[in-house]
């Protein structure tokens, strides 16, 4: 096995590309829109309003499938919840679905009711009682969330506004696919 890539002393996280990693911390914006009943979309941007990916969904079927976009269109991860069970997020590589294309499994602990808690499950993790990743967010007193690696924060933002600060050498792909999954389990 290889050994992870470094930024600055500190391994990479990548499950999008190692192009989705930069070099120096990137704020971003996780914007949700509505069209319609069933359609939903969510556009990520920089704080100058760079559009870095897009997100399209239905709420219309068995399980709700959103599918990330860089700009030019390309899929990079799909992001799916079945409808009927809910509370577990199953994410792949590309438009795929088939197993050897999963990424990560989310699921919400029930752990902290004033919190909202999801756990995150990388695809080789047989030991399914200890997480890989943890995205908490608090409603009081303030309105956060961080996502963390162990006891390390690896990202972090608002509630208000989902602006998320995503640290040195973590993939935003992957993070902005936290942060939907996030929203949709408020």
């Amino acid at each position: 096995m290889a050994a992870p890539k470094m930024v600055y002393g500190v391994p990479m996280i990548s499950f999008a590309g190692d192009g989705f990693c930069l070099l120096h911390p990137m704020d971003l914006i996780v914007k949700r829109k509505r069209h319609g009943l069933s359609d939903i979309s969510y556009e990520v941007s920089d704080g100058n309003g760079n559009l870095f990916l897009l997100v399209d969904g239905s709420y219309m079927t068995l399980y709700r499938k959103r599918v990330m976009r860089n700009t030019a269109g390309f899929p990079i991860l799909t992001i799916r919840e079945k409808a009927i069970t809910g509370k577990k997020w199953i994410v792949h590589r590309g438009e795929s679905s088939e197993r050897s294309q999963l990424l990560f499994t989310v699921q919400r602990s029930r752990l902290q009711p004033m919190k909202t808690r999801l756990e995150v499950f990388l695809a080789g993790n047989m030991d399914k009682d200890i997480s890989n990743f943890q995205v908490v967010g608090s409603n009081y007193p303030s309105q956060y969330y961080r996502v963390y690696k162990g006891d390390a924060i690896i990202a972090e933002g608002e509630k208000e506004n989902f602006r998320v600060t995503v640290h040195s050498g973590v993939d935003y792909a992957f993070i902005a696919a936290l942060i939907i999954i996030f929203v949709e389990c408020e």
